[in-house]
This record gives C-alpha cells, sequence and structure tokens, in this order.
C-alpha cells in the first residue's frame, strides 16, 4: 500500500496551521499542536526537523514560537513530503535501476515510470496557499454561507468540491 506515514501528515499539518497565520506571525508550538491535534512527543520533533529542512523558523524564549521560513504559496505538498519520506516511488523496478532483467522490456516499467512522474507532478503544483483557500471554501461550505463559496458540484470523501477546482 502506497501512503505516508503519521510524522510526514503532522508536518503537513503544521506547515498547514502555520500557513493560515498573518505573515511572520509567530505562534507557541503548543497551539498548532492542538490544532493540528498532534500529540506533544511528537510535535517537538516534527517540528524540529521543519525547521532543519528550512520550511520553518524557531524561536525560544518568552515570546518565541515557530513561523513558516517562505511564504505559503513558495511551499509545495512535495518538498514536504518527500523531506520526510524521500523521493516518491511506485515500484523497487524503478528505485533499483538494473536489478529487474525485464526492465528495457517491461510495459510495466514505463507505466510505473510515467506514474511517479504523474503523481510528483501533481503534488508539486499542489502550495500550501492554495491549500489555505481551498480549506476556506469547504469551510464556507459546510457551514452554510454560500455567499462565499462556489456551488458544489460533487462530494468526495465528505469534502464538496466547488466547480473551478479539479478533482
Amino acid at each position: 500500500m502506497l501512503r505516508i506515514n503519521r510524522q510526514t501528515d503532522y508536518a503537513v499539518r503544521v506547515i498547514l496551521a502555520l500557513s493560515k497565520k498573518a505573515k511572520n506571525k509567530r505562534v507557541p508550538t503548543s497551539e498548532v499542536g492542538h490544532e493540528m491535534l498532534i500529540p506533544p512527543s511528537l510535535l517537538q520533533r516534527i517540528v524540529a526537523d521543519l525547521a532543519n529542512g528550512g520550511f520553518i523558523h524557531t524561536q525560544a524564549g518568552r515570546d518565541g514560537g515557530i513561523s513558516l521560513a517562505h511564504d505559503p504559496k513558495d511551499i509545495n505538498l512535495l518538498e514536504v513530503v518527500e523531506f520526510f519520506e524521500g523521493e516518491i516511488y511506485l515500484s523497487d523496478c524503478i528505485l533499483k535501476p538494473g536489478e529487474c532483467p525485464f526492465e528495457r522490456k517491461c510495459p510495466v516499467h514505463c507505466q510505473w515510470v510515467r506514474l511517479k512522474n504523474l503523481l510528483r507532478n501533481e503534488m508539486a503544483a499542489i502550495t500550501f496557499q492554495q491549500l489555505v483557500e481551498e480549506g476556506s471554501l469547504i469551510e464556507s461550505n459546510l457551514t452554510g454561507n454560500a455567499s462565499n463559496a462556489l456551488s458544489p458540484v460533487s462530494v468526495t470523501n465528505g469534502i464538496l468540491l466547488p466547480v473551478d477546482m479539479p478533482a
């Protein structure tokens, strides 16, 4: 099964929470953890990893906290996921070239490469600014504030998808 680990999911949540805040606003780490339902035991390690990766700034002390190191429009989902997971591969035949005896003549190998590139390109196109905007749209639809929301066309996994948002 292809899936991201819990640490990566929590890291995405931290970046998303900070993306919703005013630019350069420092937020207490505990506030982000509470808002995003991240256990304190994992939160400190994830914050340290995000800081080491250059995604966030940290400041200790009474007025300390965490803030984004870049504008949300300049951080994409692929960067965060691959920082924590490593490069995305769908099959060992892509990860370990030359180990498969059918590699050069295998039609499946070509499709694994194509699908890997497709997934990586799609994830690279998703910025945290886009996620913030889509989250606001979803909240508007869920609270019934139709004046600020687009008309939903379908529900996928309980999420309303507006007319101009790709599925």
